[in-house]
């Protein structure tokens, strides 16, 4: 099963400070589904984060695909900076 990795902050906030899961899912979006069917309302959070499968972070990640031993990492956007200009 591949194991999908949720921020602290955002299990904190949305999964009741779960941040690990074993899926058995074969996509992104498989595994936003099932956490989803977990917590609804967390999959529109989750498809806001940048997705990062075995250490390389994917730009399009919801069709891609992942290994029965994949680590999965769901990462929050980050803001900051000066804004006015």
């Amino acid at each position: 099963m591949a194991r999908v990795v949720l921020s602290e902050d955002f299990g904190r906030q949305f999964t009741g400070g779960k941040t690990h899961f074993d899926l058995q899912v074969t996509t992104v979006r498989q595994a936003v589904r099932a956490i989803d069917a977990l917590f609804p309302g967390v999959g529109k959070k989750l498809g806001a984060c940048a997705v990062a499968i075995d250490g390389r972070i994917i730009a399009t990640p919801l069709l891609e695909k992942i290994k029965p031993d994949s680590e999965v990492f769901f990462l929050p956007a980050i803001r900051g900076g000066n804004t006015e200009r």
